[in-house]
């Protein structure tokens, strides 16, 4: 936040605030306001991108009728005998003054390894956040193929293996404009994608959505 402050004597002065979150940042600018020394506030988001009080209170609004807040788990598992993988989903999100988790599964065919399994989870769990909703906005992804994320951040090389699903990740996440937040965890935390993996594999398909808590 940028506050242009002037004094009785009309000198002026430019105060930058810490970050912080949205919410936290329209109430101090009330307070601001408050004091009659204001010549200009801005707002500006990560990209660096300003907007005024009004603008930002405005996109917070429309924000809240929209999924955010999204925290997304996947989780894929691969047969070797019958060449068949099984990806799992659970997302996180808020909407509306809720919370909710949405869980989903799936079966896939012409895979070729656990870790190829891995990238289409991955990829299975974008095409959910499209289905939900979500876009232009930032995403917090948990799993525990920590192979997929490090590749994903380009801190480790991709190969001729796993290229085509980075670049067909890469390619969802720009049209979608999300801002991924990479999270590794492991196995024990990231439990209910991995078992709706399973089940996928065993030929149980799932897909629920239900509300857990309201504001």
């Amino acid at each position: 936040m940028e506050w242009t402050y002037v004094t009785p004597k009309k000198k002026e002065m430019v105060w930058t605030s810490k970050e912080m979150e949205v919410e936290e940042a329209l109430i101090i600018a009330e307070d601001i306001e408050k004091t009659g020394r204001v010549k200009q506030l801005l707002f500006y988001d990560d990209r660096g991108v300003s907007w005024s009080k009004k603008e930002l209170a405005k996109l917070m609004k429309k924000v809240e009728t929209e999924p955010h807040d999204v925290i997304a788990y996947f989780d894929g598992g691969f047969d070797r005998q019958c060449k068949k993988a099984g990806v799992g989903v659970v997302v996180y999100y808020k909407q509306n003054g809720a919370t909710f988790r949405m869980r989903a599964n799936a079966q896939l065919d012409e895979l070729q390894s656990n870790n190829e399994a891995e990238y289409a989870a991955f990829y299975f769990l974008l095409e959910q956040l499209e289905h939900l909703g979500v876009h232009h906005l930032p995403v917090v992804f948990r799993g525990d193929a920590h192979v997929v994320f490090h590749q994903l951040s380009g801190e480790w090389p991709v190969f001729s293996e796993e290229g085509g699903w980075v670049e067909r990740i890469e390619q969802k996440m720009k049209r979608l404009g999300l801002s991924p937040i990479y999270e590794p965890i492991v196995r024990k935390e990231n439990g209910e994608a991995d078992q709706l993996a399973t089940q996928a594999l065993r030929g149980t398909m799932i897909r629920s959505t239900i509300q857990l808590e309201r504001e």
